[in-house]
Formats: structure tokens, sequence, C-alpha cells
């Protein structure tokens, strides 16, 4: 199977997938004072099928039940990536609240279209010690964040990766894409976005890379061979030392996928996470990936016993080029990051 970035190498390149960002940050703020944080909203008009995969030992979700393919609703209008922790959930509210303004959500009433109920799971990052405990996302980071969604956005300390840290470094958000070339999925699009704030280690310590290179190398990164001075200074940072941590994010592809396969596109996703990051899934951290399936694509027909799924070699490839995804997005997420706090980026100690 081979594979190359969409346009963008971003979440976007998922046609009617949007990415919005707010937050508050100040020019002088520090571990314990001064505004650090805010929240992403991923948005797909129409609604799109969603599920999620939650890993981590401490997580911090809204909604992640009703994802359960068990369930009834199958499908989301919005997610919520945020920072501030628990209270980071209340930026859902405005979410929602832009949402239903523009009618956007499950109609309950045929006779009144505003009457509406708009879904919007979500997930947060622990960064309150990032900047003052008090100043976390509220509903109206999330209702700005939601109005500015678009194909365009940001990357590195933005939105929820404001005040997040990846280990000993600075953290972000970061994104990537794949379109398939050839195989069962060829033409498919699958693409990540992650808000790395992990409590592990996001570069190895014998040579100063990124663990995500391991897949593709550091030339496509564009990454040189750190001097041994630099790793030096890198490898005497302090640990992170926080109780809390996390790393959250959404996959997305334009396959016709159903509830359950979207929910086998969030599990393996995960293996990404696990490639990027030493330790992932700690008991530290609340890691959590939610999936979204537009349906643009349909499913080809396979020559497949009937007693597997239609979309079986189709799901397979997708769920490979996931885990790539999320691999590539969580070390674009280090590479795009910039300093907060006094937080060094990766960038700062391995210049290039």
């Amino acid at each position: 199977m081979t594979a190359h970035p969409g346009a963008r190498d971003a979440l976007t390149d998922v046609a009617g997938v949007l990415v919005g960002h707010h937050h508050a940050l100040d020019p002088d703020a520090a571990l314990g004072s001064g505004a650090a944080t805010g929240c992403t909203v991923v948005r797909v008009p129409g609604g799109a099928v969603a599920a999620v995969d939650v890993r981590g030992g401490g997580p911090g979700t809204r909604e992640t039940d009703l994802l359960d393919p068990a369930n009834t609703v199958t499908r989301a209008h919005a997610l919520l990536l945020s920072g501030g922790s628990a209270y980071g959930l209340a930026a859902a509210d405005g979410v929602m609240r832009l949402l239903e303004e523009q009618g956007e959500g499950i109609a309950m009433d045929p006779a009144d279209p505003s009457r509406v109920v708009p879904i919007v799971p979500g997930a947060v990052i622990f960064d309150l010690p990032v900047g003052d405990w008090r100043i976390r996302p509220t509903a109206e980071f999330g209702y700005r964040a939601a109005r500015d969604a678009a194909a365009e956005f940001a990357r590195g300390s933005v939105g929820a990766g404001v005040g997040a840290r990846a280990g000993a470094l600075k953290g972000g958000v970061g994104s990537a894409s794949v379109v398939l070339d050839d195989g069962p999925a060829e033409g498919m699009t699958v693409a990540a976005l992650i808000v790395a704030n992990p409590v592990g280690s996001v570069f190895d310590p014998m040579t100063g890379l990124p663990w995500g290179v391991g897949t593709d190398g550091p030339g496509h990164f564009g990454l040189p061979v750190p001097d041994p001075v630099h790793l030096a200074a890198a490898n005497a940072l302090p640990v992170k030392g926080t109780v809390l941590n996390t790393t959250i994010g959404v996959v997305a592809t334009d396959a016709a996928l159903g509830v359950t396969g979207c929910r086998r596109l969030a599990t393996t996703a995960h293996d990404g996470l696990a490639r990027a990051i030493r330790p992932a899934h700690s008991p530290l951290d609340g890691d959590t990936l939610f999936a979204l399936a537009t349906g643009a694509v349909p499913i080809p027909d396979a020559p497949l016993p009937a007693a597997f799924p239609p979309d079986l070699l189709v799901l397979d490839a997708l769920c490979t080029a996931a885990a790539v995804c999320v691999e590539r997005a969580v070390v674009d997420a280090v590479l795009s990051a910039t300093a907060v706090a006094g937080i060094p980026a990766y960038r700062d100690l391995f210049p290039f």
C-alpha cells in the first residue's frame, strides 16, 4: 500500500471537516500566573458517523458513552478538544450554542426546525499549572472556536495546545493526512489532529530525534541528527512532574464507515500514540481519540465470506493509515510548538 499526504497535510483534507481554535495567552504567562489555555473544535456540518476509544488511566470526557456502538446515536456534529482539565468541558456548551443558532443538530420537531440537539462529545487535557490555575476555557471559548472553524487552521501552541506540555518540552496541536494511492481503499483520505500533552517523552534521549520519526525517518520531517551539545542540554531538563496529563485527538476519513468500523479506526489510531510517545496510555494520562467518517466515498464490493463485514479490507487499510497519521501528527505538534510560560520548545533545544 502506498500513500501521499493530502493538499494541506491536515485533518481538513477530509472534505467537510473544519477546525477552529480559541485561546487566551498572555505574553508574560508563567507557571502559576497569566492566561495560557484554550480549546480546539472540530466541526462536521451536517454531522458524521463518530466513535471514540479511551486508553489512558485518567480521562476527562463528555458524551463518550453516547458514542458506544451499542447505543442509539451514531453521529456527531462537532468535537471539543480543550485545556482546563474537567473545567474545560464547559466549553462544549458554547459549541452547542453556536450549532443551535445555525440549526445544526438532531432535528427533534418536524414542525419547528429550530428545535435541534447538537451532539458535541469532548475530551480535555490537564494544563492547569501552566498559567493561572483559575483561568480555564469557558463556554465563550467553545463558541468562538466553533464560529471560526475553517479548512485552514494554525498548529503548534494554539487552541487546546497553548498550555500543553509534551514531557519536558512544549506540546501543542499537530496534524497530518494521507491519501491512499492503491489497494482496497484507493483514493480514500485519512487524517488526524492531535493535542500532545503526555507525561511521557516525545524524543529519543540517545539521538534527540522525536520518537515518531521511526516509521518515516527524520528526512520526512526535514530533521538533521541533533548535535551532542544540544542533546545533553535537552536530557538535562527536569521531568514534567505533574500527576495528570493526557494526549487527545481526532482521526477522520471520507470513507463510508459504519459506527463499528469507526470505532475500530479510533482503536488502531492509538498505535500512533504508542510509536510517538513513551510511555503512552499511562495511569497518569487520559489518552482519548475520536474518529469521524463523513461517508463521502462509498465502500467498494469485495469478494469476502458472508461471515465478514463488507468493509473489512478497506477498514484494514484505513486503520493502518490512521496510526501513521497520528504518529506524524504528534511529531508535527512537537515541531510546531513554540515556548510558553518558560517551557522550551523542541526547536529551541534542537535548532534546524
